[in-house]
């Protein structure tokens, strides 16, 4: 996606216009997700797919049309019959495309893309809001932070609702009377692996294999270091684990996983990380280790209701016992939870 978006900057910067379509949304068994785009140029050339075949020849020529007048057009598809067999689908299934019209002699559009592929190179969230059904209001980018590239003259509720938009696909989000196609940029998430070992070590090269930036923390150098995690975005040697969590930017795009040496460093972390707002807070061990440490943090002040937000014992049940096994059971838990199903 992130090279779809490139060449869209790049041909609005240089002053060419072009038709964008984006799948609304999927059933059935439609051949792309919710959020696939394609490019179409006045040639009738295309960049990107969403989905091949019938679709995208249709979507081609609607495209003719709206180069034409310039509105954006919400088509529905139903791939049923004699068309599902021509895009080479078992079963139909149903589509609604927005194919709408970039202008590159809109300034405010080139701002909000030039925005959105600085907030992907610095891995920082924002969500990419298009009005579906007012033709008076333009795409604007919606930071993490609260602040916007573009305008909106909503409520501010609104766009509280739109930066909590759940895991990594767009959506079509009501609110009031209104509709957008709201799509998150830069939503993988960062991992923070506090713990340098065998499971950690593993559980860095599949993270990162997924999307997910990783970052690696230990008090000992002889562990945290670059020769043991190459594939890791950051190696951080701890003072102490007393301070673990200090000057980390935690928010809810973090995913902490706690796999240090020992129960005190696990429960001296597992501490720091109920005050986050951490999406995902993983500890190892097993059910009688994860009630003793429960038990010292209740007594040191932490509510059940805190504890209860911990996925212990740590990763999907899938028998792992190896480190590689037990790194594709944790990876597995936090695609989960990044998809927003847990």
């Amino acid at each position: 996606m992130k090279k779809l978006y490139q060449a869209m900057l790049q041909y609005l910067e240089q002053g060419d216009s072009f038709v964008q379509a984006t799948i609304l949304s999927q059933s059935g068994s439609a051949p792309r997700t919710a959020g696939a785009k394609m490019i179409i140029l006045p040639d009738q050339s295309i960049l990107g797919t969403i989905g091949g075949g019938l679709v995208e020849a249709k979507v081609q020529e609607l495209a003719g049309e709206v180069f034409q007048t310039k509105q954006a057009v919400i088509k529905d598809f139903n791939l049923t019959g004699q068309e599902a067999g021509q895009m080479d689908m078992i079963c139909g299934g149903r589509l609604k495309v927005l194919v709408e019209y970039m202008n590159a002699a809109n300034q405010q559009l080139v701002t909000v893309y030039q925005a959105l592929l600085e907030a992907m190179e610095r891995r920082q969230r924002a969500v990419l809001v298009t009005p579906l059904n007012d033709d008076g209001k333009q795409t604007f980018l919606l930071h993490g932070d609260g602040s916007l590239t573009g305008a909106f003259t909503g409520p501010k509720e609104w766009l509280e609702e739109l930066i909590k938009l759940p895991g990594r696909y767009p959506q079509v989000i009501e609110l009031g009377e209104q509709s957008f196609l709201a799509e998150p940029v830069s939503t993988s998430g960062t991992v923070y692996i506090f713990g340098a070992g065998h499971v950690s070590q593993k559980l860095a090269l599949v993270t990162s294999l997924v999307g997910f930036r990783t970052v690696v923390l230990d008090d000992r150098q002889e562990f945290a270091n670059r020769e043991r995690f190459p594939t890791a975005d950051e190696v951080v040697v701890l003072a102490d684990f007393g301070q673990a969590c200090s000057n980390l930017d935690i928010d809810q795009d973090s995913y902490l996983v706690i796999v240090t040496r020992g129960h005190a460093h696990d429960k001296t972390v597992l501490a720091q990380a109920l005050k986050t707002k951490a999406r995902y807070i993983g500890m190892i061990g097993s059910k009688k280790k994860r009630d003793t440490v429960y038990r010292a943090l209740q007594q040191e002040g932490h509510s059940l209701e805190a504890l209860q937000r911990v996925y212990c014992p740590i990763g999907l049940e899938i028998g792992a016992e190896t480190p590689e096994e037990i790194a594709v059971s944790i990876t597995a838990e936090l695609i989960k939870v990044r998809a927003g199903e847990s």
